[in-house]
């Protein structure tokens, strides 16, 4: 049947110069149920990565089979707010899975997951999540399945139905690649690659040959071997190479097949493979050793090489989606244009359904609009802005903290998006979903609601005299919407960094001190050192002040004469009040335009997709890219 993933002598660095992986060679047959096990800083999630795409080697290279491919990261990558019926149902839409209804319905059977098919998913035990994120790729029907711990946090009856269904997808000819630290999980699969501290191969073949080859009664005792005196991982990553040598990427016995039952011996399922695939299950006779073919020189101490992957022939792979999908014959370049649009109109109806039936997110929605009434309604009193008795400095304040309550309602609604939902962004991103059509999906579904509350808040303001009612209404509620945009802009940014929710707090706090202090109302910018009057143009806020205070006209409420205050007033913020309005919207739309530009940086940063290559090779078709629908 060939190779389903062929991993070519690859190194890998990390970004501190780290040596993650080093000169690792294997080969993945199809149908095959392969664990990646070792201790802590071996780079099982690197090899793990490596092979399915995400993390291009430093040297060598990874040749994989053609067809669909299916990532499960690590964590929670299911939202958690919705039914799993319909969770699924907008993942299908996604990947645009030809009949998602019966589709969703065959998956959910096939796991033993119909039952709870109306249970959110938030609500699920911990192997109905674990299943219920493997039925999300199922929905594919990938060719090549990648899980990262796949049963971490699970009771042993728990992870033994995810390893059954797993099994399951193996019979039915998909190749499973997973990291585990469960010696378990890895007794049940058909190979393991066991990696030591430093990213050395120092085996890859059966549970069973890794006992005999190690001298452990089970698997726990290979971890003891592994930690042993001295530098375990180079002597037994040493001794593994000497039983095997690596010729053209391939690798091959050092020494001729013992006689007796087979032991540590060559097979067709892997450079280092040491046995045939358990009995009955994808055993595949011995592949002979050519003559004629140059063998490699072995060294005693192999180091990952600087160079980039080899170019025989190898060229990116485009876009795809399952099963060949992705192909300009079966995609035409306006089905290829608008996937982007059907994506962004998917992800806003998902993110619009979970937004409504998640409770902290509706008190979220609720709270904030409610917060900024009550500190404007106690801060300052009825009347204000009254042309008969002008109070220059209340005016200030009053503009300022307006502007402000619409920033700070912006921020809140948008920080508790993209941090919360990394493990599911990660799985769509590896599926194709682009982080621009992510991000924008986060904003299309924002901005209505920042609308809604600043609109609510605008109301009540200027029917409690807090406000100027008349003309103004309209030009005030757009400069509260840009600043609200804004500000939701900068809340996704901060959420895309951070990783936790106190980082996330901690970053709108920092982002918003800067805005108090160099916006222009405490101290008029004419006041200001050189330094922080520069700085108060990078400040949106500072914009939001002065649109305001020229969409309510205070050039003409100052400059009435009533007030001895009024001229000295205008006369410390200099030409702020008498721009045009639309000059400051547009900065303060630009300001957004950036904003949401830096987010989605962050995000396509933070889930990379798959950098798949192909290349013209011995039983593998070219490479492609996972369905994205």
């Amino acid at each position: 049947m060939g190779a389903a993933i062929e991993v070519r002598s690859i190194g890998l660095r990390a970004r501190s110069g780290d040596v993650t992986l080093r000169d690792v060679s294997l080969t993945v047959g199809h149908g095959e149920l392969v664990a990646i096990i070792g201790g802590n800083g071996s780079g099982k999630r690197a090899l793990l990565d490596a092979m399915a795409g995400l993390r291009p080697p430093s040297s060598g290279a990874v040749i994989r089979s053609n067809g669909a491919m299916g990532y499960v990261p690590h964590g929670d990558t299911i939202p958690a707010a919705l039914p799993l019926a319909r969770a699924l149902r907008y993942t299908a839409r996604l990947r645009r899975v030809a009949d998602p209804d019966a589709m969703v319905d065959e998956v959910l059977q096939e796991l033993d997951l119909a039952g709870r098919a109306a249970v959110p998913i938030g609500e699920l035990s911990g192997g109905e999540r674990k299943r219920a994120a493997i039925a999300a790729e199922l929905l594919a029907r990938p060719g090549l399945f990648f899980l990262d711990e796949p049963t971490d946090g699970l009771d042993p009856a728990r992870g033994r139905e995810v390893m059954r269904a797993l099994r399951d997808r193996c019979d039915r000819g998909a190749t499973v690649v997973l990291t585990t630290q469960s010696p378990l999980d890895a007794d049940r699969c058909d190979k393991v690659t066991v990696l030591a501290t430093g990213g050395h191969l120092v085996f890859f073949g059966t549970p069973g040959a890794a006992l005999a080859y190690f001298g452990a009664d089970n698997l726990e005792e290979v971890y003891e071997r592994l930690a042993g005196l001295g530098d375990p991982a180079e002597a037994w990553s040493r001794r593994f190479f000497q039983f095997y040598r690596t010729i053209g990427g391939v690798s091959f016995p050092s020494v001729p097949p013992q006689p007796g039952p087979p032991g540590l011996v060559g097979d067709n399922a892997g450079p280092h493979s040491a046995g045939p695939a358990r009995p009955g299950r994808h055993a595949r006779p011995e592949r002979p050793v050519s003559p004629e073919r140059p063998e490699r020189p072995e060294q005693p101490e192999r180091q990952v090489s600087p160079e980039g992957p080899p170019t025989d022939d190898v060229t990116d792979a485009p876009p795809g989606a399952p099963a060949g999908a992705g192909r300009g014959e079966a995609d035409g370049l306006v089905t290829r244009a608008l996937r982007p649009v059907r994506q962004w109109a998917v992800l806003a109806a998902r993110d619009t359904d979970g937004l409504l039936r998640t409770r902290r997110t509706r008190a979220v929605l609720a709270g904030a609009p409610a917060a900024v009434l009550v500190a404007l309604l106690l801060l300052f009193p009825s009347g204000a802005f009254s042309p008969a008795h002008p109070n220059p400095e209340g005016d200030v304040s009053i503009l300022f903290w307006t502007v402000f309550g619409a920033f700070f309602i912006g921020l809140v609604y948008g920080l508790p998006h993209v941090y919360a939902e990394l493990g599911v962004l990660r799985r769509e991103r590896f599926a194709g979903l682009g982080a621009g059509t992510y991000v924008l999906a986060k904003a299309a579904v924002l901005l209505p609601a920042v609308a809604v509350a600043d609109a609510l808040v605008l109301a009540v303001l200027v029917a409690l005299g807090r406000l100027p009612a008349g003309a103004g209404f309209g030009a005030t509620f757009v400069t509260l919407l840009l600043s609200s945009a804004v500000a939701s802009g900068l809340g996704l940014l901060v959420s895309a960094v951070v990783s936790q929710l106190s980082r996330a707090v901690a970053g709108a706090a920092a982002v918003c001190l800067p805005q108090v202090l160099f916006a222009g109302a405490l101290l008029p910018a004419s006041a200001m050192v050189l330094a922080g009057r520069w700085l108060g143009y990078l400040m949106p806020e500072r914009w939001g002040f002065d649109a305001l205070g020229r969409g309510m006209d205070m050039q003409a409420l100052w400059g009435n004469g009533r007030s001895a205050l009024g001229s000295p007033v205008l006369a410390s913020y200099g030409t702020e009040f008498s721009r045009p309005v639309w000059d400051d919207w547009l900065v303060l739309a630009a300001f957004s335009c950036v904003l949401l530009a830096a987010a989605v940086a962050v995000v396509a940063r933070r889930t990379p997709v798959p950098v798949l290559r192909h290349a013209t090779a011995p039983g593998l078709s070219p490479a492609g890219r996972p369905g994205a629908g």
